[in-house]
């Protein structure tokens, strides 16, 4: 793995035990990181096994265990010096994780602590090209909720290019993918579909946006669209660490090679596009 990235693991995880009760927001872990905030949840994530908020959750809490065991602070002076607001709320964070309450766990006189392990290698393997991808003009529809169901929107874009003639003028399906699954909450999940577009103006009922183009890493995923989370696990997993390049500051988007309607699951193929610098 490229040490770059195992010390930005690491910067982050000491910033975290050292500001339990600051800001530990993902847009503040990134710029500990310098790392664009697009991608570094998912490299965090691929590289330790959780999400930035599952680490953070646990370091303090961790924390909040061994001033319970080491200190005679109050609850109270324990919940905000680990980042809570109340004791309410940091008993029951604690309770869940710990499987105890604070008083009890101060009582019993226990401690525990697990610290991820890097995952490198741990995910299956994908081919990854370097390439310089063209500028893109695309035309779609907007979704907003679970990627999951953004499939609707490929209907009714096919449908669309259907009754309008326009498949002359369309040429690649694209999906682009503002939001990291494991970090947004799915009902506000951001991501558009459609298809590149050699046309004039954007057809009336469907919104133009552009790719930029540039230097790009290109996962190539052959399977159900299903299992397309573990192949984005691959490539900020395995590849990005090892590669020693730097995403850009934009979001991944898919190419589809080929139409579920003509072929098995099995035989999908999807380019997995991640900008770089």
């Amino acid at each position: 793995m490229s040490s770059t990235y195992e010390k930005r693991i690491l910067r982050v995880l000491d910033y975290i035990h050292d500001n339990p009760a600051g800001d530990l927001s993902l847009d503040q872990l990134a710029e500990v990181a310098a790392m664009s905030r697009f991608h570094w949840h998912r490299v965090f994530h691929a590289l330790t096994g959780e999400t930035c908020a599952q680490a953070v959750r646990r370091i303090r809490l961790h924390r909040a265990a061994s001033d319970l065991l080491m200190t005679q602070s109050s609850l109270g002076q324990i919940s905000l010096s680990v980042g809570y607001p109340n004791v309410s709320s940091f008993s029951r964070a604690f309770t869940e994780a710990y499987a105890s309450s604070p008083v009890a766990f101060r009582r019993a006189g226990t401690h525990r602590l697990s610290r991820p392990e890097l995952r490198i290698g741990d995910y299956p393997m994908h081919p990854v090209t370097l390439r310089q991808e063209p500028a893109r003009r695309l035309i779609g529809l907007p979704h907003t909720g679970s990627y999951h169901t953004v499939g609707k929107e490929f209907e009714a874009f096919g449908a669309l290019c259907e009754t309008r003639g326009l498949w002359p003028q369309v040429g690649a399906w694209a999906g682009i993918y503002y939001d990291d699954p494991e970090e947004t909450a799915e009902a506000e999940l951001r991501s558009f579909v459609g298809g590149e577009f050699h046309g004039a103006a954007a057809p009336e009922g469907l919104e133009e946006t552009t790719l930029p183009g540039g230097k790009t890493a290109v996962l190539t995923y052959k399977g159900p669209y299903a299992g397309i989370s573990a192949a984005y696990h691959s490539l900020f997993g395995n590849w990005l660490p090892q590669s020693g390049e730097e995403p850009a500051e934009a979001p991944c988007y898919e190419l589809y090679l080929n139409n579920p309607r003509e072929v098995t699951p099995d035989e999908l193929l999807t380019e997995i596009c991640l900008p770089l610098k």
